[in-house]
């Protein structure tokens, strides 16, 4: 039997399955036909173009002026030594944006990935092909490596770097490979419902379920413009006593949280010591710590989160109240 509704049909389920350290599978559903592409393209859209992720921007190698100049014992030449460093995927340590590393290498060897490894920097691909060195070869070079999002072209980067470094083309997305299937479900005796299902695959920069979910905040964000002419629906999560965690993980200390330490510093610095102080701050307090970066800011809300608190949240009343008063003890 037809019937005559009033706003189209909420979907409830989202289903998140991990293939492999580097895929996931996620699905969403129910959705009214037509509703499902609607959301599913610009998803795989903001995965494939917003993603951040790190990759070096600029080299500068000893005794050479030009990315068409050779090394003595070295087989590759330096275009081709270039475009084998752009394979080598990175991840910079410690939640910073960028970090200039510094290499040498001489003797018989053949370099990959794993040789550049540091305290700075992670490689995500450590069987990489590099180089193949001779024992004539000496190797000195340095590297800026930096986080960014989608393609940047040289001749951007050389006013980045000066003139001492060759500027490189750089790709930053991390997310190899985003598709979705749209496949048809029965809800209610109704076959015509839609159910997405992507699959994503990551470079191993950054896992691929945060991918997605860092691409839902941006989408969330790009559409957040529209609250200063409209009034959008918001619904406020309210944690009460008996939800969630007890007060204990609230006068818990943030060294709990096993925060990255940038992340910890910026909260050390404002004498921030406890779990339930940001909590009570919520997410525009928190935004607005000096030298709190988006990373830091992305990392210390998703901790919340999976603690039970988000930082979007509301805390009941009487917990509030309880709270304040426990951690003014505390401090004091």
């Amino acid at each position: 039997m037809k019937k005559i509704t009033n706003a189209p049909y909420l979907p409830t389920e989202v289903d998140v399955e991990r293939v492999s350290d580097n895929e996931a599978k996620i699905s969403v559903y129910p959705f009214e036909s037509g509703y499902a592409i609607t959301l599913a393209h610009p998803i795989r859209r903001l995965l494939m173009s917003s993603s951040s992720g790190y990759a070096p921007i600029a080299i500068k190698i000893d005794n050479v002026s030009h990315e068409f100049d050779s090394i003595r014992g070295m087989l590759e030449d330096v275009t081709l030594f270039i475009i084998n460093l752009k394979n080598i995927r990175f991840k910079i340590k410690d939640d910073l944006d960028k970090v200039e590393v510094k290499y040498s290498f001489s003797g018989q060897m053949e370099l990959r990935g794993s040789d550049l490894d540091n305290e700075h920097i992670e490689i995500v691909t450590p069987q990489a092909h590099l180089a193949t060195l001779n024992n004539d070869c000496k190797l000195d070079f340095s590297l800026i490596i930096h986080s960014g999002i989608g393609y940047v072209p040289s001749e951007d980067i050389r006013e980045i770097v000066g003139k001492d470094y060759i500027p490189l083309d750089v790709f930053f997305a991390p997310v190899k490979k985003v598709t979705y299937n749209i496949e048809k479900m029965l809800v209610e005796d109704n076959p015509n419902y839609e159910k997405i299902v992507f699959n994503i695959v990551t470079d191993g920069q950054i896992d691929s379920i945060k991918a997605f979910e860092n691409a839902i905040n941006t989408m969330y964000k790009q559409m957040s413009v529209f609250n200063k002419v409209f009034s959008l629906v918001q619904e406020e999560i309210v944690v009460t006593q008996d939800e969630g965690p007890d007060l204990d993980n609230l006068i818990g200390k943030i060294d709990d949280l096993n925060l990255s330490v940038r992340s910890f510093n910026s909260l050390n610095k404002v004498k921030i010591e406890y779990i339930g102080e940001l909590v009570l701050m919520g997410a525009t307090a928190v935004q607005e710590i000096k030298n709190l970066g988006k990373k830091s800011f992305d990392e210390i809300s998703t901790k919340l989160s999976d603690l039970g608190y988000p930082l979007t949240s509301t805390l009941d009343s009487d917990l509030e109240a309880l709270l304040s008063k426990k951690l003014e003890q505390l401090k004091s």
